[in-house]
């Protein structure tokens, strides 16, 4: 006896269903996605605003607590600072480690911008010539 025709119907769709989920395309996930220069750059904005913000609440309230009005504020506004530009380094650091989630990479793995040659320098590829290409001989010949 052949098998039930709803059986047959269901593993049809199956079938189908497993078939359609093959052939879409993986949904484009941002997270982790590589940071821009941009956004590298409002980050360590933030961070540094958020330090002096933090350091001018805490101040404001100690004096406002203490009596001394511009004693505290003005002390922990710049201890805010300092330990805003403090973890504006340490995520810097972080970028030219490629430590960073999704820190800005090029595909060889070198950090964008850090560590640029100036031309006429010896690179792998071979020295730049005067017109800026990179020479693969040794030659610099343009």
């Amino acid at each position: 006896m052949s098998e039930d025709p709803f059986s047959e119907r269901l593993k049809r769709l199956e079938d189908r269903i497993e078939a359609a989920r093959a052939s879409r395309a993986e949904p484009v996930s941002r997270v982790g996605a590589k940071y821009t220069q941009g956004s590298l750059a409002w980050r360590m904005v933030t961070e540094l605003v958020a330090g002096m913000l933090l350091g001018l609440g805490i101040g404001w309230g100690l004096d406002r607590l203490l009596g001394t009005q511009p004693a505290f504020l003005v002390l922990f506004v710049l201890l805010g600072f300092a330990a805003g530009i403090r973890v504006m380094m340490r995520t810097a650091a972080e970028v030219r480690e490629g430590k960073a989630e999704g820190a800005l990479m090029r595909p060889s793995g070198a950090v964008r911008g850090v560590g640029r040659q100036r031309p006429g320098t010896e690179t792998e590829a071979g020295p730049r010539r005067p017109d800026g290409e990179r020479g693969t001989d040794g030659d610099d010949r343009g």
